[in-house]
């Protein structure tokens, strides 16, 4: 894995991604987090195929805050099974070494 990543996650607000987001940046587990939306999720869920509007977040970290950053999110998110997918990052190194600063 790469020394750095990003989770994804959704959500039912907007007000519920931007808590989730200066909850994680304010903790220094991201040093950005993305909201986009809102999207259109459509998936199933308790036997049915359900389709809802979403905001969704792309927290960027420290490969080695994923673990911290899953379980934050796990804790303070609303959902029964939030989404978190993590996917390697990498990019420019000024960006790189801003994230670590922010992140320590």
């Amino acid at each position: 894995m790469t020394e750095h990543a990003v989770v994804t996650t959704t959500t039912d607000s907007e007000a519920a991604a931007v808590a989730l987001a200066r909850g994680l940046v304010e903790a220094r587990l991201a040093a950005c987090v993305q909201v986009s939306g809102p999207v259109r999720s459509v998936y199933r869920w308790d036997g049915a195929v359900q389709d809802e509007q979403e905001w969704q977040l792309w927290v960027k970290t420290r490969a080695a805050l994923v673990e911290q950053v899953t379980a934050w999110v796990q804790e303070h998110h609303g959902y029964d099974v939030p989404e978190l997918l993590v996917l390697p990052a990498t990019g420019s190194e000024p960006y790189l070494r801003w994230l670590d600063e922010e992140t320590t």
